[in-house]
């Protein structure tokens, strides 16, 4: 028999026949239902002012609907090792999907330490309203979620542009190498910023430093990059539609390249680049100067497998743990 959640009417008989003396197996059995179902309904809806308060429909049902009011990240949150133990990994600035994944595996038998990365969003937000900074730990930094908006056809798009619907079908199943994602990190005004490249496949990222955002200076910087990766490893490189890609033609010129744009406003059609370029923003921010930024040279790559360690090649080192 199928689960259904118990009536109002099913409380009421259940209360009168709890007086009457009834045992809960006859219980379960004059209201077609398993005794555990009404052991259960009788423990969570009792009302808890004396050990031997007794139970009663108009109370029980009170109790339900005050429950399914409480929004189910506030549930989650009585239960006091999982809340340590995501407050623990956000200190380390593990994203919620991580945490989500890895509690899996430190908790393997554990249902109780469970939890959807929705939650531990929802938790960091309402922190966040309280003053909190748990939000600081987000690659982002963002106190709410922010709006999605639909502008239809957006900026104007680059003369001759191939559409990611033309790229081929082999690229979608990140069972190749040499599929690449491209953008850019921004600095603060006039400061430059960084060309990052991720393989989709591998999630390896070819980033150089960038002294301003125009089409050629992103061309040579990225020509120049590309020159340590081998040319069977550069088939497609899938972009956004911003303007400092516009000479496309002359880096698939010089390197071998067949470029594609993705839709307006669809990050997610580049999810590798959106969510690299995100770890990038944890150690650089928004805002940040890269004139005032020394170490990363003017060409190089940075490999990154996870968000908990990842080393620039110049030499220079980013570890969480």
């Amino acid at each position: 028999m199928s689960y259904s959640h118990l009536t109002s009417e099913e409380r009421y008989v259940i209360s009168h026949l709890v007086l009457y003396g009834l045992s809960l197996r006859e219980i379960g059995r004059r209201l077609n239902r398993h005794h555990t179902t009404i052991s259960r309904e009788i423990r969570r809806n009792r009302p808890t002012y004396a050990d031997d308060a007794v139970y009663w429909y108009e109370a029980a049902q009170y109790f339900l609907d005050k429950r399914k009011r409480m929004p189910h990240h506030a549930i989650r949150q009585s239960n006091p090792q999982l809340v340590h133990y995501v407050k623990c990994k956000l200190a380390e600035d593990w994203s919620p999907e991580q945490i989500v994944n890895r509690l899996t595996i430190d908790y393997p038998n554990s249902k109780t330490m469970r939890i959807c990365h929705e939650t531990i969003y929802q938790w960091i937000y309402s922190d966040a309203m309280n003053g909190g900074d748990l939000y600081t730990h987000l690659r982002r930094h963002h106190k709410r979620r922010r709006k999605q908006r639909r502008y239809g056809s957006g900026r104007g798009l680059i003369p001759g542009r191939l559409s990611i619907s033309e790229r081929p079908e082999a690229v979608d199943n990140r069972k190749r190498f040499g599929d690449w994602e491209g953008d850019t990190v921004e600095g603060t005004k006039g400061s430059g910023g960084i060309a990052s490249h991720v393989e989709r496949k591998s999630r390896y990222l070819v980033a150089t430093k960038l002294s301003d955002k125009a089409a050629e200076t992103m061309t040579i910087a990225s020509a120049k990059a590309f020159r340590y990766v081998p040319r069977v490893m550069r088939k497609t490189l899938t972009v956004d539609n911003g303007k400092e890609f516009s000479y496309f033609k002359q880096l698939e010129e010089k390197t071998g390249f067949s470029i594609y744009f993705a839709d307006s406003y669809s990050a997610w059609q580049r999810g590798s680049n959106e969510n690299t370029n995100g770890l990038i923003r944890q150690y650089f921010p928004k805002g940040t100067n890269f004139k005032d930024i020394t170490g990363l040279g003017d060409v190089g790559k940075l490999i990154s497998f996870d968000s908990v360690n990842f080393s620039w090649e110049w030499g220079h080192s980013l570890n969480c743990e």
